[in-house]
């Protein structure tokens, strides 16, 4: 909608219901834009509703006849434009009028032919809602007026007393009250729905507090934020690893099949990635549609959001830190329900969410075995001994990647074929530098390769706290499984892989079980007590070989796999198996 060039304020609008027409405004501009078909300057409409033709003359003449009302209501109007005057002399038609046309005052006369007395305003204050109605009366129902007044009308006019300068002037204040009326209104339902929203925040805030699983608090969330008719639906959804959909997690209120019915995407390229979900996601912040039926990024889901009545709605990104959680969505039965006051506080409540959220993994990590692992088929790595693994129906298995100074170590196995044509297939492959057989069996052998090539994947599955757990080379594809702490966000780390290797295809995601993670368990020495270099290089040696009798690999060897001299690898060696034994016997 754009901005009005009259601070008139518009009464009417084509909403169906008191609520929906309270709404229907700016939060800091209270003016409705009228759209005149002939092109005309906005003018002041007055809807007269009167059935003596002698007196609805005078006031159109009183009315006609003078600027100064135009200019009293607009103090900018300077082009001489006079009130715009619609008479109706039946209640039905003038109800008709009030129905399709703006009105800002309405001037009424009580005795009808089709209705008489209190009731005839009674009738129009109802359609008229936060219209301003100044009763006209005659002398003898003064008394009339007085109880008019009591019962919604703004003033009332003696008709045989009526001047215009009292026209005017009452015309005037009728507006102005009815102005801040619906101000000290709207202030007062703003308090109330921000009252309410730090209510709902409070019980949000225990539920973290008592809520054992991530699924049971957002499920909680959902249920208080619809609680007593606060909104119209709420549901939390996350994106779904390996792609740009956001999937619902769960959800409360009257949504009847709406999530079934849409479909929501974090790519900003696509329609379905305009709206609040995507974009929430997308900056981190909250973002509002407080009009469905006139937000043009909305058009995906007005249909199905109509069809519901839903009329606005809030995108609540749920995010800690780099950890990207998902998005809390709510609706409204009505338009702007989404003032900036009550986004601060469903800001404040996404935050707490995605706080508790961290909290419960993190907790469940220290308590679980638990971790999350991403499968990946890649195609541009190690492209000759892929195709080997379909010609040759072999297969090849990574088993230990060890990080030296420049490059990567990989050890592992291969059965279904020879040496030689092994070796042929990865001295014709890029990246690789060089490959070392370490033992030899009948239908297998185990490897040692060289690949400076996969140090940069490496390094950013490790930035982000992950490792690749394995590979596999077998009928004609590569794949790699990387392991995760639970608790990551899995959609970040997919991101990076795929930046960094468009050639990589997410294929799917599984919690499983690690094991034992007690003190003094070897696998927690691992990753926790050794350095870098001390770790790289007890890895190193046991895959290389070195602690098999005879030995596979002499400390000369491996020294130079990893960069160093002999004399460092024996310290670093040393010092992770007195660490790694001291963990395992120490206690005993």
């Amino acid at each position: 909608m754009s901005e009005p060039d009259t601070p008139i304020e518009r009464n009417r609008g084509t909403a169906t219901d008191d609520q929906d027409r309270d709404r229907d405004r700016d939060e800091d501009d209270h003016v409705r834009e009228r759209e005149d078909p002939q092109g005309r300057d906005d003018t002041l409409e007055i809807l007269l509703i009167e059935d003596n033709p002698g007196d609805a003359r005078l006031i159109e003449e009183m009315l006609r006849d003078t600027e100064e009302l135009t200019q009293r209501i607009d103090p900018t109007e300077t082009s001489g434009t006079k009130p715009d005057i619609t008479r109706e002399s039946r209640l039905e038609d003038g109800l008709e009028s009030l129905e399709n046309e703006t009105v800002d005052v309405v001037l009424l006369d009580l005795n009808l032919p089709d209705s008489s007395g209190l009731e005839t305003l009674d009738t129009v204050d109802d359609e008229a809602d936060t219209t301003p109605i100044v009763v006209l009366t005659g002398v003898r129902d003064q008394g009339v007026g007085v109880q008019a007044i009591q019962r919604g009308a703004q003033d009332f006019l003696v008709k045989d007393e009526v001047t215009s300068e009292l026209l005017v002037r009452t015309i005037h204040h009728a507006i102005e009250r009815a102005l801040q009326e619906r101000e000290r209104r709207r202030q007062r339902e703003q308090l109330e729905t921000l009252n309410r929203l730090n209510r709902i925040g409070h019980d949000i805030t225990h539920a973290v507090i008592t809520t054992e699983t991530r699924a049971e608090l957002e499920q909680e969330v959902c249920d208080r934020l619809v609680a007593d008719d606060a909104y119209h639906f709420a549901w939390m959804g996350a994106v779904n690893p390996g792609s740009d959909n956001i999937v619902p997690k769960a959800a409360a209120g009257e949504e009847d099949g709406y999530l079934e019915s849409v479909e929501m995407s974090t790519d900003d390229g696509a329609d379905v990635g305009k709206g609040p979900a995507g974009q929430a996601i997308r900056t981190g912040e909250v973002q509002v549609c407080n009009d469905v039926e006139t937000d043009p990024e909305f058009e995906p889901w007005r249909a199905e959001a109509r069809k519901r009545g839903f009329r606005s709605v809030a995108g609540i990104p749920i995010i800690h830190e780099d950890l990207v959680y998902g998005v809390l969505l709510v609706y409204s039965a009505s338009r702007r329900a989404f003032t900036s006051p009550v986004t601060t506080i469903l800001s404040r409540i996404g935050d707490v969410v995605a706080h508790a959220i961290t909290a419960i993994e993190r907790r469940d990590a220290l308590v679980s075995d638990a971790v999350i692992e991403l499968e990946f088929r890649i195609k541009g790595m190690a492209e000759e001994v892929v195709e080997l693994s379909a010609t040759e129906s072999c297969r090849v298995e990574f088993e230990q990647l060890v990080h030296g100074d420049d490059t990567l170590l990989a050890y592992g196995s291969a059965e279904g074929v020879s040496e030689e044509r092994f070796q042929e297939a990865v001295e014709e492959t890029n990246g690789i530098e060089d490959v070392r057989f370490l033992s030899v069996r009948r239908d297998e052998f185990e490897f040692e390769l060289l690949s400076p090539a996969a140090v940069e994947l490496f390094d950013t599955i490790a930035t982000y706290g992950g490792r690749i757990k394995s590979a596999t080379i077998e009928d004609g594809e590569f794949r790699f499984i990387v392991e995760l702490p639970r608790g990551r966000d899995t959609r970040q780390l997919i991101e990076l892989i795929k930046d960094q290797r468009p050639d990589a295809t997410y294929l799917a995601q599984r919690t499983t079980e690690r094991g034992d993670h007690s003190e003094s368990n070897p696998t927690t020495v691992l990753e926790g007590d050794l350095t870098e270099k001390q770790r790289a290089a007890l890895e190193t040696a046991y895959f290389a070989g070195y602690f098999d009798w005879p030995r596979e690999s002499t400390g000369e060897d491996i020294a130079e796999r990893l960069g160093i001299s002999p004399a460092t690898f024996n310290q670093h060696l040393r010092t992770a198996e007195r660490k790694f034994f001291d963990s395992v016997l120490g206690e005993e």
